[in-house]
């Protein structure tokens, strides 16, 4: 396992050098929780800022101290209002940059539009377009936590640090979860399988992965790429070019490959947004006999009626970090519990305005992690 010592860290953490401001880019109040965890982790005050929204719902961003030739970090948590979040960061970001900050590091546990990272019929990659926009903004340097696709951080012509979260999860699940050795970790689809592996093989655990559910959004029937030519268009294939068909895709009903019976079955993902394929995979683990279901995750998006279909399904625990603020998320459904990343975040944004190694906190990372 590679968690991070908290001792080690402690001891280090408000050593920082003169010149660092730490501001919070949301006029959400709610938003501004792992700000001040991690300021209070640096032994820092947070930067005097107003982010507000007008009548007419414009962004307004006033910074209300001197930010030349310093350190500036941006923590910038996405609230359900994305798109705001979004313009309240980059207003920021270009405030920063034309008081004459000397470097501007944005802070964004989660990275919004993640999902929207590969063509889609006749879509866009949305991300690539974010990353450019936060580049054109100003932004220097990036600290995120466990990326949708690792792809995203080519997006950027800016030093991207994805941290993870993995350490955090794993020490949950050994402190938290009493029988743990009794468990399997298990990928809810074979595109999780890697996460999964991670986890198993660095608490020593077997796996199981379900293959066979219902198609979800982010598969390949969704690319236009395989549609056939239209009508008005097949007359000027030449006759005799015969382009091979590729066989459509069936999915077989719904098997866990791996012994899940009379075990504890520890579901593991980067996002929890839409439970429906969460709730569908603790109804099969269930059935094969699994007699507890955790689910992990690093970003606990839980949107909609998520808390109510969680509170009432078969899955005994959701564990996700604070990465997204979901107090209210907590108060629908006891199930949900917090695991708090401040701790990595504030040493990235201590070891960078320092200008230390970051190795330390990659310690252990392979490349399929």
């Amino acid at each position: 396992m590679f968690c991070v010592p908290s001792t080690e860290i402690g001891a280090i953490m408000n050593i920082t050098k003169g010149g660092l401001v730490l501001f919070s880019a949301n006029s959400n109040s709610s938003c501004m929780e792992l700000s001040k965890r991690i300021a209070e982790r640096l032994g820092v005050e947070m930067g005097k800022v107003q982010v507000y929204q007008e009548a007419n719902r414009e962004t307004r961003v006033q910074i209300q101290e001197s930010v030349r030739g310093k350190d500036v970090f941006i923590i910038q948590t996405v609230s359900k209002d994305v798109n705001t979040t979004i313009m309240e960061l980059l207003i920021m970001v270009y405030a920063c940059k034309t008081s004459c900050a000397k470097s501007i590091i944005g802070v964004i546990p989660y990275f919004p539009y993640s999902k929207q990272c590969k063509m889609r019929k006749r879509g866009s990659i949305v991300s690539k377009l974010l990353a450019s926009m936060m580049c054109k903004a100003g932004l220097t340097h990036l600290i995120t936590m466990d990326l949708h696709q690792k792809e995203i951080q080519g997006f950027f012509n800016i030093p991207v640090d994805n941290l993870r979260a993995s350490p955090f999860l794993l020490q949950y699940i050994q402190e938290e979860i009493p029988d743990y050795r009794n468990a399997v970790i298990v990928a809810k689809s074979p595109a999780s399988a890697k996460r999964a592996q991670s986890f198993a093989e660095r608490l020593r655990l077997g796996i199981a992965v379900i293959h066979g559910e219902a198609q979800d959004a982010e598969s390949d029937m969704v690319d236009g790429r395989h549609s056939p030519p239209t009508a008005k268009y097949v007359a000027a294939i030449h006759p005799s070019l015969e382009i091979p068909m590729l066989i459509p895709k069936e999915k077989p009903p719904i098997t866990v490959v791996g012994d899940v019976g009379g075990r504890i079955a520890i579901i593991v993902d980067d996002i929890i947004d839409d439970v429906d394929t969460f709730l569908a995979a603790a109804e099969t683990l269930k059935e094969r006999g699994a007699y507890k279901i955790f689910v992990m995750a690093t970003h606990g998006l839980l949107s909609s009626d998520a808390p109510r279909l969680i509170e009432e399904s078969a899955i005994d625990e959701v564990v996700v970090t604070n990465t997204i603020p979901h107090e209210i998320q907590k108060l629908q459904c006891p199930k949900i519990k917090t695991v708090d990343i401040s701790m990595i975040l504030s040493e990235a944004i201590r070891r960078i305005h320092n200008g230390e190694s970051m190795s330390y906190l990659f310690r252990n990372i392979g490349v399929d992690d």
